[in-house]
């Protein structure tokens, strides 16, 4: 494991213990809220795991916050960031890369940039969504959206409103990669 990827791993698990801690939940609360396995939540806060995308969304639902917040968090700039110093995160298991481009405390908006590659597929429950509004905009690629039993085709240009929460999966099933922007308006 890289050095970058220890940092980010312990970075992670600093996030999830210390949300936990916070809301002084045991093990047991976190697991039966987010549905992730008590074993599991341990190796992530003693960061033996490198926590999937997936994993995460349930977390972070659990939690009442979103991915962004759950992740490691780069320091709060005002005026420009450059490309190169925002935050990024990919996932171990599927390599979906997720930028973010823009999440401030103080403002209620969200930005991020998510580079899915082909044949990836990326689930969220419903849970991660409560408390959120999202749009998505695919800049490259396609992405195949299902929403609850719903399957939506997005291509480039293609923008798609969020509904009410149900769990929900980011797909490409081409050959190439998708890039889309997520903006999310915390409420």
């Amino acid at each position: 494991m890289s050095t970058l990827i220890d940092n980010i791993t312990l970075k992670i698990a600093a996030r999830v213990r210390g949300e936990r801690t916070a809301r002084r939940w045991s093990l047991d609360d976190l697991a039966e809220r987010s549905q992730v396995s008590k074993a599991m939540i341990s190796k992530i806060e003693r960061a033996e795991a490198s926590p999937t995308a997936a994993l995460l969304g349930r977390l972070s639902g659990a939690y009442g916050i979103t991915l962004s917040a759950l992740l490691p968090e780069s320091e709060i700039r005002y005026g420009p960031v450059r490309r190169a110093d925002q935050a990024v995160w990919r996932d171990p298991a599927t390599g979906y890369l997720r930028r973010q481009v823009s999440a401030s405390p103080n403002i209620p908006i969200e930005l991020t940039e998510v580079d899915l590659p082909a044949g990836a597929s990326v689930s969220f429950p419903a849970s991660s969504y409560a408390f959120i509004s999202q749009v998505i905009w695919v800049l490259a690629g396609r992405l195949s959206f299902v929403e609850g039993e719903t399957a939506h085709d997005i291509g480039p240009g293609d923008s798609f409103e969020l509904g009410a929460p149900v769990d929900r999966t980011f797909r490409n099933d081409t050959d190439a990669p998708c890039r889309y922007l997520v903006v999310v308006l915390r409420r």
